[in-house]
């Protein structure tokens, strides 16, 4: 996991928004987003201040394993998989949500064949 990547994940695991930490480091949003996204690299006075803000050293951004990225942001607390579960929780619901379009869908094209079929009887 890069560097750009942790930032995003340790972010995303406190809840923070990409604007709350841009106004925070005093950067437009598209510049901090650019951050994450690895677009451009950050200086080491930007990154120190982000590791400040997110409560981590700045030696644990650039180690290379992801259980660390877990272990510095949330401890050892049951705490450990609620962003996991947060995003799979998303990801059901979303899908609930088409599945529930789909099925409207389908029947109201068994109505429209229904109505088509009794049509065709009727003019024969």
């Amino acid at each position: 996991m890069s560097v750009h990547e942790k930032i995003r994940f340790v972010r995303l695991a406190k809840g923070w928004t990409q604007e709350y930490l841009a106004e925070k480091l005093e950067m437009s949003v598209n510049g901090y987003g650019d951050l994450e996204r690895g677009k451009n690299d950050i200086k080491l006075s930007k990154l120190e201040q982000i590791s400040e803000l997110l409560g981590v050293e700045l030696s644990e951004l650039f180690n290379s394993t992801e259980k660390t990225v877990f272990n510095f942001i949330i401890g050892n607390s049951n705490q450990s998989f609620t962003f996991e579960n947060s995003e799979l929780k998303h990801t059901v619901e979303k899908q609930q949500l088409l599945n529930a379009e789909k099925d409207k869908e389908i029947a109201l094209l068994k109505r429209i064949i229904e109505l088509m079929e009794a049509k065709n009887t009727e003019s024969l």
